[in-house]
């Protein structure tokens, strides 16, 4: 028979203590709370279930009991919570749904992504017994300056799940898949990985009941069930939460060998327990829900959903904003992660209303913790209520945003607008109109044409429309103003002047992504030409439509990936020219340009110095038509080698050490762009 003592407030979620096994969990609404332990697979007649006297177990809003000869590990645990049942107050109590800690390290679910068991709970577990992760007596952290960060967004998940990845079938889609692939991400040039989600989510929560989306799998994630437990799917061969949890450190670990950072796509503006329409109570929701939730109580407590997702996480309310701080600091002094791209920022900067803050608490706080000091902070600058912070998110000179209005502003450049150079021109030399503001430096920008949600490159220059039908909304989803052009086909073709303009536009969208002032962020698979076929909002498919295709790969290595390789490569050798600290000065670019006002005008000339003679010239040409430049002249005793020229097949767009008798003049082809280097005539670049 175990025995139980009242226990103690803090910390949150389980702790070992002297006496036992210490559980503490807030709910400042709830009148009954039941503790239910299992030592199965889940909970059923033989759990444990343990009432808590609000006298003795209950300490201000938290609610805690230690319990002794607990084993240290292989204990499944939740809590069952009972409280007022006015939902036009806002609450959503329910004491038949044994609830997940919000505090829980590690969570248990089903062991295998996608399984058979539909209707798995998901309970929390820990772990007193296994020995420290060893991170190795030369181990250390990249500490790569800001500045200089080539970021590659991608999934874990999807990285590797392919049978084309080679590898064995327990690792494909896992932490350690990754690893396996590490040579790829050298040989592409990469510094940082941008992973999506890894917090525990449920990738069936599409298939709960029937729906015109239940054919499909939550693949990216964006769905969190807890803020502290990694995927435990992502575990090589079913191995469950633990081994998760430790193959995590070993990815990280790895990583960190090799240079790379690891950033992590965190979603706190909203859970996966949806709306009131189709709730899925799992734990936030049904321990407090007017604590955890934004909620409308002049409407009958409904959910404020400034997410799109059904529901608003209460992000500056004191509970939560400190449960995200402490999540934060978890993935990093646990998991040592280097820095969180925010999804939908703009959310954490509103109050439990809804109404904008315009100095959140919480944006506060993660600027100026101690703990998260040495983390890249991204935000994505808005949320889907509207509220668009580009160039206005909330900083303390700490935060980076991305860049939306440079995605947008260098595809209608580089596929032909009209009106759009003056605004290509600021975008490629650093967004000075959004960030020089105060001590915000070029890197704060996180430059981008293409994300996870979106066009691939290869479908932004093969599709004038979105294809979504396959996403089981009748195409309604997805974005519509994607500013993409097809080349003068829609979709695959087997002409081959349109897929040499596709593959030139492909490289030009590289190139000036590569060469802009500020931190360049690139899309998983856009190494390769990966298409998803017209689909620009892929969430939902666990299939070889967001599948890295590793054969696609190899069957391009000596092409297209060698272009984007080399490009990236030669941004990291020259950081003096493309990864400034600070915003361009007069005396660090010229433009040749006298055309400005011309709306006419797709032509984009500049040289880039560096003040020690090494300098770069480039110049893209979005017309429909052959245009000749004259070329300035090059720094004294020094002459311009041509080093890419996107109209060019392999390997002569991109040639290292440049090619030599360039003239006065330059004929850039039709939607292409040239990089000129300064050098000397015996000089290796």
């Amino acid at each position: 028979m175990l025995k139980v003592v009242p226990g103690q407030a803090f910390p949150l979620g389980v702790s070992e203590v002297d006496n036992g096994i210490n559980f503490a969990i807030f709910s400042q609404h709830a009148t009954a709370v039941t503790i239910c332990l299992s030592f199965n697979e889940r909970i059923d007649d033989r759990t444990l279930e343990f009432k808590l006297d609000p006298d003795d177990n209950r300490t201000g809003d938290i609610w805690h009991i230690c319990i002794q000869d607990l084993p240290r590990k292989n204990v499944l645990y939740g809590y069952r919570i009972d409280g007022p049942q006015g939902w036009h107050h806002g609450h959503r109590f329910d004491d038949s749904i044994v609830l997940l800690d919000p505090y829980a390290k590690f969570v248990e679910g089903r062991r295998y992504f996608g399984g058979e068991n539909k209707s798995s709970g998901f309970l929390g577990t820990y772990d007193f017994d296994s020995l420290p992760f060893d991170w190795g007596d030369d181990y250390k952290l990249p500490n790569i300056l800001e500045k200089d960060l080539v970021i590659y967004e991608m999934n874990v998940r999807a990285f590797t799940a392919d049978e084309s990845s080679g590898l064995a079938s327990s690792i494909r889609g896992s932490y350690l898949g990754v690893i396996e692939k590490i040579p790829h991400l050298l040989e592409l040039g990469v510094n940082a990985v941008e992973l999506l989600p890894v917090f525990e989510f449920d990738e069936l929560e599409f298939q709960r009941h029937p729906n015109p989306r239940n054919h499909m799998i939550n693949t990216w994630g964006y769905s969190t069930i807890n803020f502290f437990a990694p995927m435990s799917r992502y575990a090589s061969a079913g191995g469950g939460p633990l081994n998760a949890s430790r193959e995590f450190k070993e990815m990280v670990k790895a990583l960190h060998g090799a240079g790379i950072e690891v950033i992590l796509d965190v979603v706190y503006n909203h859970t996966n327990e949806a709306d009131d329409v189709y709730p899925y109570t799992t734990s936030f929701r049904g321990i407090d829900n007017k604590v955890y939730y934004m909620l409308d109580l002049r409407n009958n407590g409904q959910f404020l959903n400034f997410s799109g997702c059904g529901n608003t996480l209460n992000c500056n309310h004191p509970v939560v904003m400190e449960l995200i701080l402490d999540s934060l600091r978890h993935w990093v002094v646990e998991y040592h992660v280097d820095g969180f791209r925010f999804d939908l920022a703009s959310v954490l900067c509103r109050g439990p209303d809804g109404a904008p803050l315009s100095a959140p608490p919480l944006i506060r706080a993660i600027s100026k913790d101690a703990i998260l000091s040495r983390c890249k902070i991204i935000a994505e600058p808005w949320d889907c209520g509207g509220l668009y912070l580009v160039g206005r998110f909330p900083n303390w000179d700490r935060w980076a945003e991305w860049n939306g209005i440079y995605r947008d502003d260098i595809r209608k450049f580089i596929k032909g607008d009209c009106g759009m150079k003056g605004s290509f021109a600021t975008r490629v030399s650093g967004s000075s109109d959004l960030y020089k503001v105060n001590n915000r430096k070029p890197y704060h920008g996180i430059n981008f044409v293409i994300a996870h949600d979106g066009f691939t490159l290869r479908d932004l220059v093969s599709y004038n429309v979105k294809h979504n039908n396959a996403n089981g909304e009748g195409g309604n989803d997805g974005c519509n103003d994607n500013f993409s052009w097809n080349c003068g086909f829609e979709g695959e073709t087997e002409d081959a002047n349109i897929r040499a303009l596709r593959s030139r536009q492909m490289k030009n969208f590289h190139l000036a992504l590569m060469t802009s002032q500020g931190t360049p962020m690139m899309l998983m698979g856009d190494e390769y030409g990966h298409t998803r076929y017209g689909n620009n909002n892929s969430y939902g498919h666990d299939t070889a439509l967001n599948h890295f295709l590793w054969g696609q790969l190899e069957a391009r290595k000596r092409d297209h990936f060698r272009f984007f390789s080399e490009v990236i490569k030669f941004r990291r050798k020259h950081p003096h020219l493309f990864s400034r600290e600070n915003f361009l000065g007069e005396n660090d670019i010229t433009w040749h340009e006298s055309n400005w006002d011309n709306p006419e005008s797709k032509f984009l000339a500049y040289t880039l110095h560096d003040g020690n003679g090494e300098d770069v010239y480039l110049a893209f040409n979005a017309h429909d038509y052959f245009v000749s430049v004259s070329l300035p002249s090059p720094p004294t005793n020094r002459k311009w080698f041509r080093v890419v020229d996107t109209n060019l097949e392999s390997p002569q767009d991109f040639v290292l050490d440049g090619i030599r008798g360039i003239g006065s003049t330059y004929n850039l082809a039709p939607y292409s762009s040239i990089l000129l280097k300064a050098k000397l005539e015996n000089e290796l670049l």
